[in-house]
């Protein structure tokens, strides 16, 4: 490896931020992004992956197969408004999704991002069409920033309404059921609090207004703003009446809820008179308002599965609640909905995951009483679920409103179903929109594998193969493991190409993650955040010993927060495997406040600021783990470090580089030096970020990180079919293990909508959701 030393050639102990000038950080520097010198580096680390990138053989049948798994249209879920159907398309082979419309049995193009920015650059990253279908609000940013305008587009041409507003974030808009004084309007949130923005504001269309430099429309009104710096403001609107705020004070931990009767004369939408649902307590809740008036809440209160409760929204108070579904202590309530049934009744859709896969069924919103189940087809997961209020009967009688969901599975690409008066009386789902026939692939077999922690906690892993279980194969190991946000089982291309390769892949369920609800979130946050990573090191011990693989077929693999904690892992125990993944990854907890979203995430891991945190976080930061242990021979590691990353800045990648190739240049002239050295590599791009980016690119990166793997694992090239174990790794090859019952997982990827790595109907709070940095 090419020097990693800083520009003049000294490696001192640098201020961490916190005034501490004794722990050493001697790759600081690296944290500037754009000086010569790190510019430098990093041209030197490009020529380094690109030369071992060469003598990947299996990387060409990587892309060729993840292209195939996605050369199909995706859609989203329409959204239905008045006599126009809206809705995002990804058309087979195209870069992005666009924003169509539908009227009359006439489709065209509203919004498509490859036609503003033919360089893909460019990102839809949520959008909002008005009741009327009139207008849609469009929120776009640049790469990878995350940071970019919403404009108001005429769903008819395609046509700017006024200037964009500038300085977006995710925003969530919520437009006016009826014309505001002035016009069409819509609530919309800023997250800019360095100019006292932070909050949620109403903004009124006007054609040719001026709006200020910095992007503001002078006209707009703070209607609530956030009670604390650095929180996230949200806000819906349900049924056309009722306006629900948020204020999110670190994901997963509390979100403050207030509401507004908007058609109360008191209550105009300039000035709103919110009632407090709840505040200042450690409570996560969703809010929905019923066709029956009622105000509904899947809540944390007292629940750490979640539980649904009920209240009206006049006094909406905890003290007011009264529970309609409780806790159930095996799944957890990921997500519900409200509707009205054919006889008038509401009823919940209440959606429960256990270890990544989903279950519905519909409850009597009186009492909590199960009226039936609804099957879904296959097993998976609902990656969405919304209702259309008001939209099921044209008759107006008594009809049941369709019931949207948005489903796949590790076997299953993405698909949208619903359920309405046309398929109820087969209890059935009618996919949407029409669909050829599929043609089912071999399957994908499932097994959950508990094992005893350090503490004596029983902890899962689940691991999937297109093969039996009867032979120790190349293994993928990911993990998350924060913000008490659960591994869910979607589809993604690169997990089924990497499977129907010859590789197993599993997924460690470790605390800090919300697998088994929010107790098992709290016990791996903050303080207990190690307590992750033991989990994960105990996932090694106990999938090798079990005989799924060998250390030496074995990849730990995490994006964000589970590349924090595989680093982790590995700097804590090198030979726990062959090979790390890590995509985006936090590494310098001493400092992670200071760089990208950092700040907003305290909650999760503490400060550096308090000595008691400090310690903790000084005890698995791996970037000072890895810096403080010269001359170890680490595993072969990839990082991914994306320029344009606002959330998990790059400077983190590309220090954890820096010091893994000191540490590996250091074994290699000690006296007695370790054989075998593994590189410690960076895939390291411009012009993307954390987030969504250009399907060509998505596949770039995929294919190369599992080709990556696939040469330290020792996976090779399959022959025919869908893959066959090579043997290749250093332990073995493949060897007997005993049999274990299995589920089987029917593969579909014939005629299928594939899918694409989000869902941009809607904005979501970036503070803490990192998913988004998987592979697609």
């Amino acid at each position: 490896m090419a020097s990693v030393r800083s520009p003049d050639g000294h490696r001192p102990g640098t201020p961490n931020g916190h005034g501490d000038s004794q722990t050493p950080d001697p790759f600081a520097w690296l944290e500037q992004p754009d000086t010569p010198q790190t510019r430098a580096w990093l041209d030197m680390r490009s020529q380094e992956f690109t030369a071992h990138a060469k003598t990947w053989n299996l990387r060409p049948w990587l892309s060729a197969e993840i292209h195939r798994l996605l050369a199909h249209d995706d859609h989203s879920i329409p959204h239905v408004r008045a006599d126009t159907v809206l809705a995002t398309h990804r058309p087979s082979g195209a870069e992005h999704p666009r924003v169509v419309a539908t009227r009359a049995g006439c489709s065209w193009v509203v919004f498509d991002p490859m036609k503003v920015d033919p360089t893909g650059r460019t990102t839809l990253d949520a959008w909002e069409a008005s009741p009327d279908g009139r207008l849609v609000a469009v929120q776009t940013s640049r790469d990878g920033t995350e940071l970019g305008q919403l404009e108001v587009l005429d769903v008819a041409t395609g046509e700017r309404m006024e200037p964009p507003i500038t300085g977006i974030r995710y925003s969530h808009v919520a437009w006016l059921a009826d014309h505001h004084s002035h016009g069409p309007a819509f609530y919309y949130v800023r997250r800019d609090g360095n100019t006292g923005q932070r909050g949620v504001w109403l903004h009124t269309v006007t054609p040719q207004r001026e709006f200020h430099p910095d992007g503001r429309d002078p006209t707009d009104v703070l209607i609530r703003p956030c009670t604390v710096a650095g929180a996230v403001p949200g806000v819906r609107i349900e049924r056309g009446r009722w306006l629900i705020v948020s204020e999110s004070h670190g994901t997963g931990y509390r979100e403050d809820l207030w509401i507004a009767d908007l058609a109360a004369a008191q209550s105009p939408a300039h000035a709103p008179d919110f009632r407090e649902i709840h505040a200042d307590v450690d409570v996560v809740s969703e809010a929905r308002v019923g066709p029956d008036g009622w105000l509904y809440l899947r809540t944390s209160l007292t629940a750490s599965r979640r539980r649904v409760c009920r209240v009206d929204p006049n006094q909406p108070g905890v003290a007011n609640w009264r529970e309609v579904v409780a806790e159930d202590t095996r799944s957890t309530l990921d997500a519900f909905a409200v509707r009205s049934t054919a006889e008038g009744q509401p009823e919940l859709l209440l959606a429960r995951t256990w270890l990544g896969i989903s279950s519905l069924c519909s409850v009597s919103a009186a009492d909590g009483r199960q009226l039936r189940r609804l099957p879904l087809p296959g097993e998976g997961m609902i990656t969405r679920m919304e209702v259309s209020p008001g939209t099921g009967s044209p008759r107006g009688d008594h009809a049941p409103e369709p019931l949207w969901v948005a489903f796949s599975g590790v076997a299953t690409p993405h698909r949208v179903l619903c359920y309405s008066r046309d398929t109820e009386h087969d209890r059935g789902w009618r996919p949407w929109p029409r669909r050829q026939t599929r043609t089912p692939g071999p399957p994908i077999r499932r097994q959950v594998h508990w094992f005893r922690s350090f503490d004596d906690t029983a902890v899962p892993v689940t691991i999937l193969s297109a093969h039996p279980f009867d032979t120790r194969r190349p293994t993928i190991l990911h993990a998350y493991g924060a913000y008490g946000r659960p591994r869910q089982f979607g589809f993604s291309a690169t997990v089924l190409a990497w499977l129907r390769t010859g590789g197993q892949y599993a997924v460690a369920h470790v605390r800090g993650g919300g697998d088994l609800g929010r107790e098992w979130h709290l016990a791996g946050a903050h303080r207990a955040k190690p307590t992750s990573v033991e989990d994960l090191l105990h996932a090694t011990d106990a999938i090798t010993a079990a005989g799924y693989c060998t250390r030496d077929q074995l990849c730990l693999s995490g994006g964000s927060a589970g590349g924090l904690v595989v680093l982790a892992a590995m700097a804590r125990r090198p030979d726990c495997c062959r090979a790390v993944l890590a995509s985006a990854p936090l590494t310098d907890m001493l400092n992670f406040e200071r760089m990208g979203m950092g700040a907003l995430w305290t909650r999760e891991f503490g400060t550096a600021s308090n000595p008691a945190d400090r310690t903790v976080l000084a005890s698995y930061s791996p970037y000072h783990q890895v810096v403080a242990q010269p001359r170890q021979n680490y595993p072969a590691v990839l990082l991914t470090g994306f320029h344009g990353d606002t959330r998990t800045d790059a400077a983190h990648a590309r220090k954890m580089c820096a010091a893994l190739g000191a540490a590996s240049a250091a074994a290699a002239a000690a006296p007695s030096p370790s054989t075998g050295a593994r590189p410690a590599l960076l895939r390291y791009e411009y012009g993307v970020g954390h987030g969504p980016r250009a399907l060509s690119r998505a596949v770039d990166l995929a294919a190369d990180a599992h080709a990556f793997v696939a040469a330290w694992t020792g996976l090779a090239l399959p022959s025919l079919g869908y893959g066959k174990q090579s043997g290749a790794a250093k332990e073995g090859g493949v060897q007997p293990m005993d049999p274990k019952e299995t589920v089987e997982i029917p593969v579909e990827v014939e005629d299928l909508p594939s899918v694409t790595s989000r869902d941009t109907t809607a904005g979501g709070d970036t503070d803490g959701k990192d998913s988004s940095s998987d592979f697609i």
